[in-house]
């Protein structure tokens, strides 16, 4: 357990100052999206890109180009919810049907195949099915999102909850802790926007 905790101590007193900037970010981001205020998108679209650069300077140039797609996912997302609300105080959070359901996983499987097969061995990662299912289903969670549908969430459970296992089977513990808080917030995210769906009069907050 000692050895669990320096690693976390490590992680959190040892990262750089765009690495706790990103922490601060992150959990920020999530926070206001859960709460579906339109100040998430500002702020998301700073953390992706901070993200990108410590990709970029880690020598992982796949998943920095993978923050050029969230940028321009949340940056659609933010007009989106603007635009597209009309007279209402908000966009409504909605759900898609089972079909749509089915091929949200269909196409997310399919891109972890292509991303294990094509990305993963150029990179040369050490577990690149891992990092293909992260990174494709985190994709489509994502796409959800900024769509309003509820079901982004138990997408980014099943994604933070896979992230959790991988990383602190790596004995990787302090990212594995920031995957835990991240899965807790999707939990608590999910049971807001339900919520939402329930309470129609209940509007966002700013």
């Amino acid at each position: 357990m000692s050895e669990t905790l320096r690693n976390i101590w490590g992680g959190l007193a040892g990262g750089s100052g765009l690495d706790q900037l990103n922490l601060g970010l992150g959990v920020v981001g999530v926070g206001l999206m859960i709460k579906r205020s339109l100040a998430a998108f500002p702020v998301g679209l700073l953390a992706v890109s901070v993200q990108g650069v410590l990709f970029y300077q880690s020598h992982f140039p796949a998943d920095a180009a993978l923050q050029v797609f969230y940028f321009v996912l949340l940056a659609w997302g933010w007009r989106h919810w603007r635009r597209d609300r009309g007279a209402a105080p908000e966009l409504p959070v909605t759900t898609l049907s089972w079909r749509a359901r089915g091929v949200v996983v269909v196409a997310a499987g399919a891109a972890t195949v292509l991303w294990a097969l094509t990305v993963g061995r150029w990179m040369h990662a050490a577990m690149p099915w891992r990092d293909a299912f992260i990174a494709a289903f985190a994709g489509a969670a994502q796409l959800l999102q900024v769509r309003k549908n509820l079901e982004n969430w138990p997408l980014w459970v099943v994604t933070n909850l896979v992230a959790v296992v991988s990383y602190w089977s790596a004995e990787l513990a302090f990212t594995a802790l920031l995957y835990a808080i991240y899965l807790v917030m999707a939990f608590a995210g999910w049971r807001a926007w339900a919520g939402a769906m329930k309470n129609p009069a209940t509007t966002a907050h700013a």
